[in-house]
């Protein structure tokens, strides 16, 4: 046997000590990143992945909440995906029934763990979305 270290296990090293040369990293969160990101007003979504520049094609609540049940048959394994979707499908102008429906819809496709837990996910944006309006009034 020789001395050459697996090259696997000398990449997984040097990828440790290029990380300990970023001590920023140590504070970093999803919640936090996901904060910065905010939500696209409805013109723009409307523009940039609606049907201004294509009248016959779909408008961006459809295709939110499309993009609503891709991930929640992914098994709802991003919760900021899914999250970002939730409130840019409420933003282009889906109503909470609507994301709702579409979620329970992906049951049949996805499984019933599937569908709960992008519920879940669906609950605390809906849940957000009340705290800021009692902030607001």
């Amino acid at each position: 046997m020789t001395g050459t270290p697996n090259p696997f296990e000398e990449m997984m090293r040097q990828m440790q000590e290029m990380a300990k040369t970023f001590p920023a990293m140590d504070a970093f969160s999803p919640k936090g990143f996901e904060a910065m990101m905010g939500t696209m007003p409805k013109d723009m979504m409307e523009l940039m992945f609606g049907n201004k520049m294509n009248p016959d094609g779909l408008d961006a609540k459809t295709r939110l909440l499309l993009t609503i049940a891709g991930l929640t048959m992914q098994g709802a394994q991003s919760d900021v995906a899914l999250r970002q979707a939730i409130k840019h499908a409420i933003e282009a102008g889906a109503h909470k029934q609507q994301v709702v429906e579409t979620i329970g819809q992906m049951a049949v496709f996805a499984g019933i763990p599937a569908m709960t837990r992008a519920m879940e996910i669906a609950q605390t944006v809906f849940a957000d979305r009340e705290a800021d309006k009692e902030g607001d009034a």
